[in-house]
């Protein structure tokens, strides 16, 4: 693999974590569906997760950038699993909605370890860490790619705020703390 195709394939990652989060705003604020604190800790995961691969796009591939994502996936992996486990009795419902069968956090856990395999599965082609392999180049693609990650964290983390304010996140959210304070009506 080439370093530029290994800097088209991270900014492909890119799309592809910029559409979880978006997904996860479509049902939170279509369907009105608040993030529980582990769905919170699992985008906050997803954000993380962009790192290695806006540091390829930034300054091309290197083992450290598939390093941090999958240290970034096995905590996301983790925080996902938890929630699994949470609802995994029988007659447990889960916590909200389910897509194509499954809650999202069981998505989720499927993404983190896919996002393992994609690494470990990039580490194998040398070639692309090939100092001399001349200039790299990034295009919209790439630059898009990270402007939408970027764009998607912020708003992520002004939302979460919105939704628990200073303060700890209740477990079960039914409304936004900073926009209906308790007491306030």
């Amino acid at each position: 693999m080439s370093p530029q195709l290994a800097v088209r394939l991270n900014a492909v990652g890119l799309y592809a974590i910029g559409a979880v989060l978006l997904e996860a705003f479509f049902y939170q604020f279509v369907f009105g569906e608040l993030p529980c604190p582990l769905c919170l800790l699992q985008r906050a995961a997803f954000c993380t997760l962009a790192v290695g691969p806006i540091l390829t796009v930034m300054h091309g591939p290197r083992p450290a950038h598939y390093g941090l994502t999958i240290i970034a996936a096995l905590v996301g992996a983790f925080i996902a699993g938890r929630q699994v486990f949470l609802h995994i009795e029988p007659g447990d419902v889960g916590y909200g909605s389910a897509l194509l069968g499954y809650h999202f956090y069981t998505w989720a856990f499927v993404c983190f370890a896919v996002a393992i395999a994609a690494c470990a599965a990039f580490l194998l082609f040398d070639r692309q860490f090939d100092p001399n392999a001349g200039r790299l180049r990034t295009g919209y693609f790439e630059r898009t790619a990270v402007l939408l990650v970027v764009a998607v964290t912020v708003v992520n983390a002004g939302a979460a705020l919105i939704e628990c304010g200073f303060a700890w996140c209740p477990p079960d959210p039914v409304d936004y703390r900073l926009l209906h304070p308790a007491g306030k009506g």
